[in-house]
């Protein structure tokens, strides 16, 4: 069965373990940093984490942000980030249910943007959110590390 849902409070660790097909540097040791940054992600209204969950295992998940604005008559924009997929679901159309997902989220809650930032460099990758709606020539994205 498949279920693409919000992550509920007991999903934290599973979630960390996905984690690792983005970074891979490792589960957070359980700290009360931990918890109290998982407890104000739950309990934030506009902080939206989104899973697909196949025969009850989170298989792909993306995170979306919506941030309160005051341009564009006082309507939000909302932010994506954190798409992954286990490397054993990917090509089978879970991340995409994942970014619809978001895409609701957003409009329900008057968006009039959504941006996605990618590390990604590989032509699949960029292809990927390509034809989930993205377009890489609107804007110029800039980071800055902090660490």
């Amino acid at each position: 069965m498949i279920v693409v849902r919000e992550a509920a409070k007991d999903d934290l660790y599973e979630l960390l373990n996905l984690y690792l097909y983005l970074h891979g540097d490792g589960i957070p040791s359980n700290s009360r940093h931990l918890e109290a940054t998982w407890n104000a992600i739950v309990e934030d209204a506009n902080h939206h984490i989104i899973v697909n969950e196949v025969d009850g295992k989170i298989v792909s998940s993306c995170v979306c942000v919506i941030v309160p604005n005051l341009t564009r008559d006082v309507r939000p924009y909302a932010l994506i980030e954190n798409v992954v997929t286990n490397k054993e679901h990917r090509g089978k159309g879970f991340a995409s249910e994942c970014l619809d997902y978001a895409k609701d989220v957003a409009i329900q809650n008057r968006c009039y943007k959504m941006m996605l930032l990618t590390g990604a460099k590989s032509e699949s990758t960029l292809d990927f959110y390509r034809n989930a709606g993205y377009n890489s020539g609107d804007k110029t994205a800039f980071a800055q590390w902090l660490e």
